[in-house]
């Protein structure tokens, strides 16, 4: 593959594109951080943390700097910003290139709407990284990295993507289901946004067992949507979605909770980014973006969503500062469809 540009330099784009980088390609940043550009473009983008460190130069530009095209381009920004983005970076993509969405939600489908489906391959990523300051990210933790076709077909490109994402880790999947890995990480996202309800840490509503009954109906209408669909879901990174399947045994979706309780004890974060979009930078998640597609195809394949809808509706409340970050909110959540939500 020839020039990489990823658009969105930050946690995600920043880590993979160091990566590559480091294994000898050319990568052209893109973001819409003036600081952020300035500093790469001086200094380099420097990645820090347990996994790999370094200093890597690379060229850096605004949005409409951009010239030229390119075969392969990452689109690396926040999810409610994709269509915006993939607008933007359409006139720079090369006659049969690529866009891949290293993203949270289904955004495959939001850049197929603009620069056509043949141009879009599918990704996962769940590893832990976190843009600190102007040139500088954070790349905390291995997750789990996969790459397929939308469709599932095995291409030379998509083959070739897997290698590529391979010198970022080795450990890189390439499946003929990533949508069951997208679904599946649905399922967990929905979950972390109730726990953002609150101030509460990931672990400690996780292991509130008067929580634990919204959390499951919230899990399952996730579940029910994707079956509807047609998708099965994928395990990740000891994430097990069919503990959450609206069939699913009390014992195994215990079990799972069981399961975060002790890997988010463990861990170094104790709160969401979602959590710190709404209680410390005070800007609006992308909860929209990510649930609202729940919803969406809820109603095209007949499933009902109350608790997903009114848990964007809570979202919605606290991102306007109309609604405090409190334990209650997982009751107002708990008494949708009850007659007094």
């Amino acid at each position: 593959m020839s020039d990489i540009l990823i658009w969105g330099a930050g946690a995600i784009g920043g880590s993979l594109g160091a990566a590559f980088i480091r294994d000898g390609h050319e990568v052209v940043f893109v973001d819409n951080a003036a600081d952020h550009v300035a500093a790469i473009n001086a200094k380099g983008l420097t990645i820090a943390g347990p996994l790999f460190e370094g200093t890597f130069k690379a060229k850096a530009l605004l949005p409409d700097e951009v010239e030229g095209q390119y075969d392969l381009v990452f689109l690396a920004v926040k999810a409610h910003h994709t269509e915006e983005a993939a607008a933007a970076l359409a006139p720079h993509l090369a006659p049969g290139g690529a866009v891949v969405s290293a993203q949270n939600g289904l955004n495959e489908r939001v850049i197929a709407r603009v620069v056509g489906e043949p141009a879009v391959i599918g990704s996962f990523v769940n590893f832990g990284a976190d843009y600190l300051e102007p040139g500088l990210v954070h790349y905390s933790g291995r997750g789990a990295v996969v790459v397929g076709e939308v469709d599932g077909a095995m291409t030379e490109r998509v083959v070739a993507l897997h290698r590529l994402m391979s010198t970022f880790d080795p450990d890189a999947v390439l499946t003929d289901n990533i949508l069951g890995y997208l679904w599946g990480k649905l399922i967990y996202g929905a979950l972390l946004f109730a726990t953002a309800l609150t101030d509460d840490s990931i672990a400690d509503v996780l292991d509130d067992k008067a929580a634990r009954g919204v959390l499951t109906r919230l899990a399952h209408e996730v579940g029910a949507v994707a079956l509807a669909a047609g998708i099965e879901p994928q395990a990740f990174d000891g994430f097990d979605p069919h503990a959450f399947m609206p069939d699913a045994p009390a014992e195994r979706t215990t079990r799972s909770f069981d399961h975060m309780v002790a890997h988010n004890r463990r861990s170094l974060k104790s709160h969401s980014g979602i959590w710190r979009d709404l209680a410390v930078r005070k800007r609006k998640t992308e909860v929209d973006a990510q649930l609202g597609p729940i919803v969406e195809f809820g109603a095209m394949h007949g499933v009902a969503t109350p608790i997903t809808a009114r848990l964007i509706e809570l979202i919605h409340d606290i991102e306007n500062g109309v609604r405090p970050l409190e334990r209650n909110n997982l009751d107002l959540l708990a008494a949708t469809g009850k007659g007094n939500a």
